[in-house]
């Protein structure tokens, strides 16, 4: 698969001392490349430098092989949807739509079917002779999506497109976004600070974090397998205990791992809440014992909160039918399936 966009050392540092430094990344050919970190750690100005909208103190941007760092926001092959959905109130939603071709002197029938088209893989056939006030949030972000995918853009720019909708309508976007993408093909780079929109969504995501990038992988390889323990903090829920390396193994408490990253010393034991069981006080001190606090019935799962003796609280995820025997005060014995080790600098 061909490389889309390609990004060399780009660089863009503000006053504040925000910014990126040294952002070098490619995104294929009809990819969604999803851009995550939190408030502040550069994802936004990596996005706008893309589009047009920020020049970079130095790096190239390359679109379709092309450099494109010189052109303005208008002559470059991108196409952008904001959070705000930005239509223009005193037009119709086929104006709206079918200004953009008309600057380019796209024949009126053309526009016609171009408008029609968008609206259809928008799933809001039938609304062109609407205003935008008539319209819900979801359905006006809809339009400006549609109205980007009339541009063709080699790359399509979503800067936190969903976040101003409520929780159920964010999740139906997602679906529709993920499956207008694979229905046109189209190269996504898509921003958000909200992991589980990541995970939903990407082929690949891009954490980043003080405006460098920590890890780039394939979603269930972010969450399966995160590089470091920033990564590990800020994708999913975690449980982080203080461990040690003993004889080249890894221990906590009485709970002995594989030290495949071969670290020494005291180390941080990352453990995924579904990755803790919980079993009946044996009496033998091999493992790890605690105290229930709380259960949580939450769906199909429950959330049960233990207070290990010597370590503190962690969470495990437990199958709800599990759940019934167990009672806040009650002793048990904890063991993990698997762990991820980090240095503890």
């Amino acid at each position: 698969m061909s490389v889309q966009l390609s990004i060399r050392n780009l660089t863009k540092r503000y006053k504040t001392g925000e910014g990126v430094t040294g952002i070098s990344l490619d995104v294929k050919k009809g990819e969604l490349v999803t851009l995550l970190g939190p408030s502040g750690c550069g994802k936004t100005t990596v996005l706008r430098s893309i589009g047009g909208f920020l020049e970079p103190d130095s790096g190239e941007i390359m679109i379709a092989s092309k450099s494109v760092i010189k052109l303005p926001p208008e002559k470059r092959p991108t196409s952008m949807v904001f959070q705000g959905y930005n239509l223009w109130p005193h037009m119709s939603i086929y104006d709206n739509l079918a200004f953009g071709l008309k600057i380019r002197k796209t024949p009126k029938a053309e526009i016609k079917k171009a408008v029609e088209d968008a609206l259809r893989l928008v799933r809001l056939p039938g609304v062109e002779k609407k205003f935008p006030s008539q319209l819900s949030g979801g359905q006006q972000q809809r339009i400006a999506v549609a109205r980007s995918l009339l541009l063709k853009p080699e790359v399509l720019l979503l800067d936190e497109p969903f976040s101003a909708l409520d929780a159920k309508l964010r999740h139906e976007m997602r679906e529709e976004l993920r499956e207008i993408q694979t229905e046109t093909g189209l190269t996504m780079v898509f921003v958000t600070h909200d992991q589980e929109e990541a995970l939903s969504l990407s082929d690949r995501i891009i954490v980043m974090n003080q405006g460098n990038i920590e890890q780039i992988a394939a979603p269930q390889d972010i969450y399966d397998s995160p590089d470091t323990l920033f990564v590990a903090q800020f994708i999913g829920k975690m449980n982080f205990l203080e461990g040690v390396v003993e004889e080249d193994k890894l221990r906590v408490g009485g709970l002995v791992f594989p030290n495949t990253k071969r670290l020494a010393g005291s180390v941080v034991i990352a453990v995924r809440p579904e990755d803790v069981m919980i079993g009946p006080d044996s009496g033998e001190r091999d493992g790890l014992y605690g105290t229930i606090k709380q259960v949580m019935v939450l769906g199909h799962y429950a959330e049960v909160s233990v207070e290990l003796d010597g370590y503190g609280p962690i969470r495990a995820f437990q199958p709800r039918d599990s759940v019934k025997e167990l009672r806040v005060g009650q002793r048990v014995t904890v063991a993990f399936a698997k762990v991820i080790a980090y240095p503890n600098k």
